[in-house]
């Protein structure tokens, strides 16, 4: 007995789908999907995409309980659980805000903002907790950049290459010689 029964539009859904799917996850589900629905044996099928039995049964079931979803959103991951992304859209407009500015005002014993001071200042004074990776992406995001300051007091005069007689290029060959 199959562990999955499709439907002769489920099954042509599916096959145009693997044609025109770009998600790797998607077309693997697919996969599976169809050759379950032929009657292959599960351990075979487990062992041809590199999941587990579990795995196969578990798409089985979604996509047999979703049945009046679209055939995407049948194929797509399941609900995960844990704590979802939310620093990304909350914690840029405050770092924007702030980089500017002098983090003494703000009681820092710094001259500039840097990735690890920054979440002091968002825990001390907006009660938001993040890490340091949350904080280097955020300044990805925004596209900053700060370098120490270069000092241009040792820097060559731009007719440096006239006071020394001239261009060096053909010292080394043997026209120059």
């Amino acid at each position: 007995m199959p562990v999955l029964t499709l439907s002769k539009k489920e099954r042509a859904g599916l096959v145009e789908h693997m044609g025109h799917t770009h998600n790797a996850k998607e077309l693997r589900r697919a996969q599976a999907l169809l050759w379950l629905g032929s009657g292959e044996g599960v351990a075979a099928v487990a062992t041809r995409l590199h999941v587990s039995g579990r795995t196969l049964y578990r798409w089985a079931q979604r996509f047999a309980g979703r049945s009046s979803w679209s055939l995407r959103q049948r194929l797509a991951d399941g609900a995960r659980s844990g704590r979802p992304r939310t620093a990304s859209g909350v914690i840029d407009p405050l770092i924007a805000a702030v980089i500017a500015e002098d983090p003494r005002q703000w009681g820092y014993r710094a001259t500039v903002w840097t990735a690890p001071l920054l979440p002091h200042y968002l825990e001390e004074g907006h009660q938001i907790t993040v890490g340091r990776h949350s904080i280097s992406l955020a300044i990805r995001r925004l596209r900053l950049r700060w370098k120490r300051p270069r000092h241009h007091l040792a820097r060559r005069a731009p007719t440096w290459r006239q006071a020394t007689g001239g261009s060096h290029r053909g010292w080394g060959s043997a026209s120059a010689r």
